[in-house]
């Protein structure tokens, strides 16, 4: 493994953390909807798809098109759930499975 995919795995895995833990932290009780926080607060689920589709794919392109249909069908899996029902957490599980069930089926 290089040191470059290594600190790209470590940069997207503090991100998606953070992005987890700060409504945790930041006790949204507290928070109006309507406020600049809220709204920040608010955006982190498609922000954390995000940074996991970035770093997802990166590895991924690469000229052997065999290499990129895992992504290609697990990127249209999560648009496909999130324009459906709109869940972030649904999306993301779909889109997961996709990529591995394709994954597993290429060998």
């Amino acid at each position: 493994m290089s040191w470059e995919l290594l600190t790209v795995a470590l940069m997207a895995g503090a991100a998606n953390w953070a992005f987890r833990a700060l409504p945790i932290l930041a006790r949204m009780e507290r928070v109006a909807a309507s406020g600049w926080l809220g709204r920040f607060l608010a955006s982190t689920g498609p922000a954390a798809i995000g940074t996991l589709f970035v770093a997802a794919i990166l590895p991924s392109l690469v000229p052997d098109p065999a290499r990129l249909l895992p992504v290609i069908l697990g990127t249209l899996a999560v648009l496909a759930v999130w324009f459906a029902r709109k869940s972030v957490v649904l999306a993301t599980l779909a889109g997961a499975l996709a990529h591995g069930a394709t994954t597993w089926t290429l060998g």
